[in-house]
């Protein structure tokens, strides 16, 4: 069994990864304590929501650049 790598695949979309997780927490509302307290702080059911928000917004880019810009 592999080890799994915390390092990004493309490590120059870190940063890119970074503001779409916080933006993420600041749409669920959990933002200010992130900041506040930091990640470790965090509730694992928040941080799959956060986890899964960002999952779905990555889908829904893929799909939106394979269709043309336009959603079906």
């Amino acid at each position: 069994m592999m080890a799994r790598s915390r390092k990004p695949v493309n490590p120059q979309a870190e940063n890119a990864l970074d503001r779409m997780k916080f933006e993420v927490a600041s749409e669920l509302g959990v933002a200010d304590r992130v900041r506040s307290q930091g990640w470790n702080t965090m509730t694992s059911a928040d941080c799959g929501r956060v986890g899964g928000h960002m999952v779905r917004k990555m889908i829904e880019q893929y799909e939106s650049s394979v269709s043309g810009g336009t959603n079906s």
